[in-house]
């Protein structure tokens, strides 16, 4: 089961989010502001972050930055924020997705599932054992 983190300040939003994520099989932890989530992405075991950028207490893209300075976990940044020029530097500051606000759940959570896709550590690199070779039976 991945587990995401939500970083969002608006209460309502931030409930809906978790709401649709966990409905569709995902851990879900959040937090409301930016110090809030490096705190998180700082422990690890996170597998994406959802991240707003419209904190209380630092800009999103700052936070992105800092996450960046942390850890490789993929980040969609999910904003109100659509300006063109903002969602190319924010790409390549890192992100590994772009959606603006109003978006669908579904949206998310296809985002999010071709995230987790392309970043998914192969069983044989996690230490797990390889499949078994259908030639070898």
């Amino acid at each position: 089961m991945p587990c995401v983190l939500v970083v969002e300040d608006d209460p309502s939003i931030r409930a809906s989010l978790m709401e649709i994520l966990a409905e569709h099989g995902h851990a879900v932890r959040s937090t409301g502001d930016g110090f809030g989530a490096l705190r998180e992405v700082a422990q690890g075991s996170l597998d994406a972050v959802v991240l707003d950028l419209g904190l209380p207490d630092l800009d999103g893209g700052d936070a992105l930055r800092m996450i960046r300075g942390i850890s490789n976990v993929p980040v969609v940044v999910a904003t109100a924020r659509d300006d063109e020029s903002e969602i190319v530097k924010l790409l390549n500051a890192g992100a590994d997705d772009y959606l603006v606000k109003p978006f669908s759940g579904a949206q998310l959570l296809a985002r999010l599932s071709a995230v987790l896709r392309r970043t998914a550590v192969p069983a044989t690199v996690a230490g797990q054992n390889p499949p078994a070779d259908p030639s070898s039976l």
